[in-house]
């Protein structure tokens, strides 16, 4: 159970609107991350708003986005993020198996270059947040700026999700 209850919309008809629109970005769902959200509706409209930014209307392909985001949740332990992710991952191109040696990214032989620079990098704005040239030049070499831009945000935001996730408990049972 989550540390904070879940919101039931049902029982706070103000929040039917914002409900609503969330199932209707978010295939019909309501997540236990949104129903926690609901407690706020301010942050849960925001935070709506710039998921579905990195998710359904950035130039960055959805391969290298699922796969940074379930590098950041096995970096961060949140295991309801990369369950979660994990079918997005699939259906973008993501194998099995590179899902599957994400925790030993670099002795594995089923990650290309572009992989590689896209796990190092994640991996660099997640564990020590300064991110070394030599990593940053290695995205450089495979995505324009904007998608740079795109994959840093993904990054950085899906951080904030496995935290906000972790700390309330979200999704543990």
């Amino acid at each position: 159970m989550p540390r904070v209850s879940l919101v039931d919309e049902q029982s706070a008809p103000s929040l039917a609107a914002l409900a609503q629109r969330i199932r209707d970005q978010r295939g019909g769902k309501l997540l236990e991350l949104y129903q926690v959200l609901l407690h706020s509706p301010k942050i849960a409209d925001a935070w709506l708003g710039f998921f579905t930014v990195l998710r359904q209307q950035c130039e960055l392909d959805a391969r290298w986005r699922e796969l940074a985001i379930l590098h950041v949740a096995v970096l961060n332990d949140a295991r309801y993020e990369f369950e979660q992710h994990v079918p997005f991952a699939l259906a973008a191109g993501v194998t099995q198996a590179q899902i599957d040696a994400l925790t030993d990214w670099r002795s594995a032989d089923c990650h290309g270059v572009v992989e590689r620079a896209v796990l190092g990098y994640t991996e660099a704005m997640t564990r020590s947040i300064r991110v070394p040239d030599e990593v940053f030049e290695e995205v450089r070499r495979y995505f324009p700026s904007a998608q740079i831009v795109e994959l840093t945000a993904t990054i950085g935001g899906y951080n904030l999700v496995s935290r906000f996730l972790e700390a309330l408990r979200i999704g543990h049972g």
